[in-house]
């Protein structure tokens, strides 16, 4: 399967990491605003592993967690895409969709616009059925960008994450999901079936 590389958005870049965004991804990643909803903030050797870990998903399934390039503003403001989730869960296995940007992007749109052009690729490219997204309930920004473009909470999967011990104030995860749009399909393999006719 030939998959792209990179995508492009009406005001974003998200492409695959170079060196000089482990600085930036560092920092980010030891912002208490950023890191609210996780266990904790990361030191420098712990945000470095992440990416050679999101490189490595990279080289093994050819998609991944894109760097967010915001051109005319910033070389690095975070990542946006697909993963496959490593932990054991009842709905596993599957394609979770997810970002992390920088706070002094928030508030513009940006999750939003990259999430809409990672599930698009996720849909067309590599022809899942369906996409995935979990996060604390607390986590009202998150879930807000769900809900924006197009995932609904399936509350009979909400699950308490693995990973976190009994206890824990973020063990318990609300889900969110989306199918392959159906009705956009349809008009895909109507229009072939027009152009095939004709």
């Amino acid at each position: 399967m030939n998959l792209p590389r990179e995508l492009r958005t009406e005001r974003l870049y998200l492409r695959r990491w170079v060196l000089d965004d482990q600085e930036p991804f560092a920092r980010l990643n030891a912002d208490a605003r950023v890191m609210e909803f996780f266990p904790c903030a990361l030191a420098r050797e712990e945000s470095d592993a992440r990416v050679d870990r999101i490189e490595a998903h990279f080289e093994r399934h050819g998609f991944g967690l894109w760097a967010v390039e915001i051109p005319g503003s910033t070389r690095f403001a975070g990542f946006i895409g697909l993963s496959i989730p490593v932990f054991e869960a009842p709905f596993m296995p599957c394609i979770e969709i997810g970002w992390r940007l920088d706070a002094e992007h928030w508030g513009r749109g940006y999750a939003t616009e990259g999430a809409r052009a990672a599930l698009e690729f996720g849909f067309q490219s590599l022809r899942v059925e369906e996409i995935v997204s979990y996060t604390v309930p607390g986590n009202v920004r998150s879930r807000r960008v769900m809900e924006k473009i197009g995932m609904t909470h399936s509350a009979r999967d909400d699950f308490d994450h693995p990973v976190l011990p009994e206890g824990h104030p973020l063990r318990r995860h609300v889900f969110y999901r989306i199918g392959r749009p159906k009705l956009a399909e349809q008009d895909v393999q109507g229009g072939r079936e027009l152009i095939n006719g004709a």
